[in-house]
Formats: structure tokens, sequence, C-alpha cells
């Protein structure tokens, strides 16, 4: 067999493996899930070997989408670290043979401090299952490696019923992408979900504007003053009506057109793109994309006809949002 043939068949294995987990979800499910929304401690994931590597990934996963969670190497459990455990914490032990050494010499003591237990396993009638609260059935029928030793189909299993949980727990606390942002303030990940508009704007003296009746040498004057490219063209109550841009002006000068005495009135395209400061940054720079353009007026709400600011898509892309 060819390395793309073992390929393909490994992970048609897991695939196999995945779609009956998925036929054997059931109450037992929601019960963890229920366990899990009504304790008032954290979720403790605990595992050995390539168990406890999955648990880490669980655990994380958890912390970051609303439900308190830390990993809990076994063996350092023995030796101590079980003071990390309160009464009401939730326990989730995984081992697939449901009698890992470890995992069961710390059981006694997750039952005294009175925390709750969910066992991850593939073998129902495993110690670890009889002593859980919770069993949640996370066995293959075959592992993908070919000498049915490395866990392969079963740490792959197991980390999806960590993700279902992950995720079911999410939708049960009703978490949202501005509460997902609270943990992940680092990044283009963080950034792209906190930074607002009006975080990046340029307001005051610095928003390019011109009046209707304004000249257009007086434009190109404030477009090259404010360094952003545009204009914006108000009428006398400071509504916008228009914008020029840089382009406008170069491709008019290109076509032969004496354009500098004309007002700023018959040059703008009127009907500019606007947004509302409240907005995502991220948000203004789909709209960019999108229209070809490089900057957007910035305005208080919809009611209101005169700008507060204006954000250009260099200083997005300074932001690290994209």
């Amino acid at each position: 067999m060819s390395s793309i043939d073992e390929a393909r068949r490994v992970i048609r294995v897991e695939a196999d493996a995945l779609s009956a987990l998925a036929d054997r979800i059931d109450e037992s499910f929601e019960r963890a899930i229920d366990v899990i929304v009504r304790s008032l401690g954290r979720v403790i994931v605990s595992g050995m070997g390539k168990s406890g590597l999955v648990g880490q990934k669980i655990a994380s996963t958890m912390a970051s989408t609303g439900t308190p969670a830390f990993f809990l190497h076994p063996a350092e459990g023995i030796h101590g670290d079980l003071g990390m455990i309160m009464k009401g914490d939730v326990v989730i032990a995984i081992s697939n043979s449901g009698e890992t050494e470890e995992i069961l010499r710390i059981l006694p003591s997750i039952k005294r401090l009175g925390a709750h237990l969910i066992a991850m396993s593939g073998n129902p009638t495993s110690n670890l299952a009889r002593s859980s609260d919770v069993f949640l059935d996370v066995s293959v029928s075959e592992e993908a490696c070919p000498l049915g030793l490395a866990p392969t189909a079963s740490t792959t299993a197991t980390l999806a019923m960590g993700d279902a949980l992950a995720v079911a727990l999410l939708v049960k606390r009703g978490f949202k992408a501005e509460d997902f942002a609270i943990f992940h303030p680092g990044g283009a990940l963080g950034k792209k979900l906190i930074l607002r508009v009006e975080d990046l704007m340029h307001s005051g003296e610095a928003i390019p504007l011109v009046q209707e009746d304004a000249v257009m040498k007086d434009a190109l004057f404030v477009i090259t003053a404010k360094g952003l490219g545009v204009t914006g063209v108000c009428d006398s109550n400071g509504a916008l009506k228009g914008v020029i841009t840089d382009g406008d002006l170069r491709r008019a000068l290109e076509k032969g057109f004496n354009i500098l005495n004309q007002h700023a009135s018959e040059i703008m395209k009127s009907g500019p793109l606007r947004i509302k400061r409240s907005e995502l940054a991220a948000a203004a720079l789909q709209i960019m994309e999108q229209r070809a353009i490089t900057s957007l007026f910035v305005f208080e709400n919809d009611q209101i006809s005169s700008p507060c600011g204006i954000i250009h898509l260099h200083d997005i892309l300074k932001s690290g949002i994209a």
C-alpha cells in the first residue's frame, strides 16, 4: 500500500469513528452539560499520556469559550496538586481503558473533596466508568494504527467529544463574540473582536472637509495637508454631501480637464458611504474591501448628517486586524 493510500485509510478510519460517536450521543451528554452548568466551581480535566495531551486541549477550549477550566496532571495530583480541586468543581477524567493507574488513584480524593466526576472512556465497564457520576462513551471499533497499539482514532474521538462539550456549553451559556474577545485580547483575533471604528478614526481638525462652494485648488490643499487622500464636501449646515479623492483629481488631470478653479460640488461623488463610530473596525475593513475604497466617513448615528471622524484603511492595517 502506498503512503497516500495509507493516509486515506487512516483518515477514513477516524472519520468512521467520529460518525459512530455522533450516533451515540444521548442523555448522558445532556447530564454532563447540566452537571457543569449547575456547578459553582471550575472544570478540571485530567488524563495521562496521549489522553492528557487531549485533555489539555479540551481544558484550553473550554476556558476560551466561557467555561473556567484547567488541566491537572494525575501524577502530580497524587503528590499534592489535588489541592487545586474544590468542592463544587467538576472533574473530567479521561482514560481510554478506564483503568489508568494514576487516574484511579485520584478518584477517592475527588469524591472526598466533593467534586463531581465525568468519565470519558472507551470502556463502559471499567472502574473509571463505574465510579463516575456521568459516563461519556468515546469507544472506537478500531484504531487507525495498523498494529492497533498507538492511540489514534480513540484520541480523535475523545478530542471531538471535548469540543462537543465546549461548544454545547458555549451555546447553553449564551456566549457571544464580545465575550470571546475578552479572553482573546492579543493578536489579530482579539483586535478584530474588540477594536471599534472610534478607536482608530481621525477626529476634530484631522477630518478633511471643504464646503461645496470651495474651489478645487483649496480642496487639493486639504487633501494634501490632511494626508488621507480624500476630502469630504459639506453644505453650509455641515452635512456631508460628497467626497473627492486624490484619485478623482489625478484621473481628471490626466484627461486634460482644467479643474482647479471649479467648485468642489462640481467634482465630488455624491452619496458617500458612511459608518457609525460604534461599529467594529473589522466591519469598516469589510466595506472598504468590498467597495475598493480606502476611507470611510464616520458618524455618531444614522440620524446625524455631519461626520464626527474618518477612518482610513492604513489605520486598520496598522492596528493588526488584517
